[in-house]
């Protein structure tokens, strides 16, 4: 892998570092500004999800970059994601435009089972990942079916309902950024991206997202590595909204889970 891009098992090199958009509060207008920022800077992969409501959004302000040769369509990564209701028939479509398929907060047993009847693998696995939730499980299962881990929130998410500042907080994290003479977020970034991971990080704030960028140029050594290791887990998206006694399938967390967490 090279730090800046990760290779996928579908065959196509995919941006470690990808600009991720769930839009709420912000409106069409302010996360449109923020991708003509972000592209700008370098940023190539862009996450969405019809469930943020930032689609429409995404879509246009990457036509326009194409369209005012900011960028070529080549050189753009977009991850989609539906919801796990919006059952129809994709395939003709998904044919036509879909470069590689994946996952998003499926554990070591869901993904055994997918694996059991697939015809085609996945080529990522999207989950919470960060210096205080670090899946060592998972990542190892996905290692050994070449199946990459994409991680969302790698700072905790404090920008949204239930993240926290928990990580960029943590004592050793800030104490490794002193060291380097960066900052906290740097260095949670530069830990997933040393995983071989990719990062998913969300700002549409301009001194952010430079912020951000600059993660791939940290330089991490393994006593920080070994420090890191150190850090109690925590799971912060624990899904309880997706957990009851009657419409789920899910009757608690560790179901939800299937105990990996």
């Amino acid at each position: 892998m090279m730090n800046n891009e990760v290779r996928l098992n579908c065959g196509i090199n995919m941006p470690a570092l990808g600009l991720g958009t769930y839009s709420y509060p912000h409106d069409r207008q302010t996360t449109e500004l923020a991708i003509d920022m972000a592209l700008k800077m370098g940023y190539r992969h862009f996450d969405t999800a019809k469930i943020y409501g930032s689609e429409p959004a995404v879509g246009h302000a990457l036509t326009e970059a194409i369209i005012d040769q900011t960028v070529d369509r080549e050189g753009i990564f977009v991850t989609s994601k539906l919801w796990g209701s919006d059952h129809h028939d994709p395939v003709s479509a998904l044919r036509q435009t879909l470069k590689c398929i994946g996952v998003s907060n499926f554990s070591s047993k869901k993904i055994q089972s997918l694996l059991d009847f697939a015809s085609v693998p996945p080529a990522v696995n999207q989950v919470e990942m960060h210096p205080m939730w670090r899946q060592r499980t998972l990542r190892d299962f996905c290692a050994d079916y070449n199946i990459h881990v994409s991680a969302y929130s790698p700072l905790g998410g404090p920008g949204n309902a239930w993240g926290t500042t928990a990580v960029v907080e943590n004592p050793i994290i800030q104490s490794i950024s002193r060291k380097h003479k960066t900052t906290p977020a740097q260095v949670a970034l530069q830990w997933g991206l040393s995983k071989g991971s990719s990062m998913i990080v969300k700002s549409f704030n301009q001194k952010r997202l430079k912020e951000n960028m600059e993660a791939l140029n940290v330089k991490l050594d393994d006593q920080d590595l070994t420090d890191i290791e150190k850090l109690e887990e925590w799971k912060i998206m624990r899904g309880e909204f997706l957990v009851n006694d009657s419409t789920s399938p899910y009757k608690t967390i560790e179901d939800l889970w299937d105990g990996e967490i």
